[in-house]
């Protein structure tokens, strides 16, 4: 997968060097390029900034240096003909771990990170007009740029790919995957750790008794934690235990 990202902070994305995602670029099976949207601005300051057309509050980010850039990526060799150009924005559309799931199999993905008070409309709806383009939102929040969104994205999808993650049947039981449940509480040694001990089940060997306390154990934690995650034939199940207890 080719990931383009443009941003006036590239240096945020020094973060990709690291762990699983470092070694999956040293590997080729991811190929990250970092652009700095100040490239494309050509006055002595770099300006990719000006004031809100009507008034108002801070600047917002010019279609001229955006245009430009975008153009020449999208222009360039290898570039895949249709590629996907996303904008993380608190005004977009939620991203899940099935949106990660859609993404990873993109081969060529554009991640755009605002600033300011955003981007000139008119970007998004030149690039609509010739391709795809999705606003992405990672939360119900707002940060100060799209930086450490398109990193979270970028790390949900990347994980995904084929020869990412060491062992693949991890990603299978992880939250938000297995029937759109959290995940299980996790143990490791020693068995007692300042009064606390591993569950029994666990240390008991039987793989089915095991499984059955993982599967129950996902149940809990859900209706705990995010109870409108729980599938609808597990709801009243839910319900009538809460009141049991």
């Amino acid at each position: 997968m080719r990931i383009d990202v443009v941003s006036i902070f590239p240096g945020y994305f020094d973060a990709l060097d690291l762990s699983l995602l470092g070694r999956a670029r040293q590997r080729g099976l991811i190929d990250v390029r970092v652009h700095d949207l100040r490239d494309a601005a050509h006055d002595r300051h770099r300006t990719v900034d000006d004031t809100p057309a009507g008034g108002g509050a801070g600047m917002v980010m010019k279609p001229e240096p955006w245009g430009e850039m975008l153009d020449g990526i999208l222009g360039s060799d290898g570039a895949d003909p249709d590629p996907l150009l996303i904008f993380p924005s608190p005004a977009g559309e939620v991203f899940t771990q099935r949106t990660a799931r859609s993404l990873a199999r993109e081969r060529h993905l554009v991640f755009g990170c605002g600033r300011y008070e955003g981007i000139d409309q008119r970007v998004f709806d030149e690039y609509s007009e010739r391709g795809r383009v999705r606003l992405l939102s990672i939360g119900d929040y707002v940060l100060n740029g799209g930086e450490v969104a398109a990193i979270a994205m970028i790390e949900a999808i990347g994980r995904l790919l084929p020869g990412v993650v060491g062992n693949p049947e991890s990603l299978v039981e992880e939250s938000h995957e297995e029937e759109g449940l959290l995940e299980y509480p996790s143990y490791t040694r020693p068995a007692e750790w300042r009064g606390r001990e591993v569950p029994p089940v666990l240390l008991s060997g039987d793989h089915a008794a095991v499984g059955a306390w993982r599967s129950e154990q996902r149940i809990e934690r859900t209706r705990r934690v995010r109870p409108e995650l729980l599938p609808r034939e597990l709801r009243g199940e839910a319900r009538g235990r809460h009141a049991a207890e």
